[in-house]
Parts: structure tokens; C-alpha cells; sequence
């Protein structure tokens, strides 16, 4: 007969409580959109009843909501349950050259945007993410990269007034 130590027992209680793990992630959140949402200035923005504290005091206390219910969730017995239709198969080892790829296709676009632009650094960060996924068409994925991220710009800088750098593009737009 086995006796199963104290220690071994709340390993085996974290493990079966792990959604809790979240819930601690959503309070740190929802006290962080608050400490922020508390600090900010109104005076600059009041345009109505309605000031720029509103919607981030808003998420910020949904967030704590949102905690509190799962956490009284999981404790009670509640499970989160995989989808009928996921094929993850999670005795594989992770795929680090898609995934290191991709972080270069990021850290690409974050460190060439100031210096060439949103629409080229978009462009190869559209394009680096599709090859790092699988796709290899060499003349189709750089283009639609290009037009999804000249697609971006317009729409963010032009439409919606969300100055992004233009880089030596700035005057084509």
C-alpha cells in the first residue's frame, strides 16, 4: 500500500484546478486596465457624458467578473471540454521552426517599420508568416502580402485617421 504525501496531493490539486492559472492571469489584467484607466486625464478628451475613463474602467472590471466566475467554476467541479472537431495531438513535440519563424517575421516588421514603412514592413511581415505556415507559392504570396498590407495602410491612415509610417511610400498614398 502507497501513501501519497502532502506535497504530491496539491501538486495533484493544482493540476486538476489548472484553469485557475487563467483566472489568476485575468486579475492581473482586469487590476492593471483599472490602475491605468484610473490615472488617465480628463480633461483633454471630454467631448460628452461619456470620457475616456469609461470603456477601459468597463473591461476592466468585466475582467474581474469574467475571473471570479471561472474561478468559482473550476472549484466547483467545471471542466473545460476540447471541440468535437480538434485534431491536436498533444504527445507531439511543438513545431519550433514554424514558430521561430514567425518571430523573426515579427521582429522584422517591428524593427524595418520605422525605417521602411508600414506598407513594405506589413508586406514582408505577411508574407514571412504565410511561408513560416506552409505556403511556398513565390509569385502569388508576395503579392497578395503586398496588396493586404497597401489594403492596411489605406485603411488605417486614410479612413480611419490612425497615423501609421508610411516610409518612402508616404507620398504614393
Amino acid at each position: 500500500m502507497t501513501t501519497v504525501t502532502e506535497p504530491e496531493q496539491r501538486k495533484g490539486w493544482f493540476r486538476e484546478h489548472s484553469e485557475l492559472g487563467i483566472c489568476v492571469l485575468l486579475v492581473v489584467l482586469g487590476v492593471l486596465v483599472l490602475t491605468d484607466a484610473v490615472q488617465i486625464p480628463t480633461d483633454f478628451a471630454q467631448r460628452g457624458p461619456v470620457g475616456p475613463k469609461a470603456v477601459p474602467i468597463l473591461v476592466g472590471s468585466l475582467l474581474l467578473v469574467v475571473a471570479a466566475l471561472l474561478a468559482r467554476d473550476v472549484l466547483r467541479g467545471g471542466k473545460g471540454e476540447a471541440e468535437g472537431g480538434e485534431d491536436v495531438d498533444l504527445s507531439a513535440p511543438a513545431d519550433w521552426k514554424t514558430v521561430l519563424l514567425l518571430c523573426g517575421a515579427f521582429l522584422a516588421n517591428a524593427a524595418l517599420i520605422g525605417v521602411v514603412g508600414f506598407p513594405i514592413s506589413g508586406a514582408i511581415l505577411f508574407w514571412g508568416s504565410a511561408y513560416a505556415l506552409g505556403s511556398r507559392n513565390l509569385v502569388r504570396d508576395p503579392l497578395i502580402a503586398a496588396g493586404l498590407s497597401i489594403f492596411t495602410f489605406v485603411m488605417f491612415n486614410n479612413l480611419l485617421g490612425v497615423p501609421l509610417p508610411g516610409g518612402p511610400l508616404m507620398e504614393v498614398f
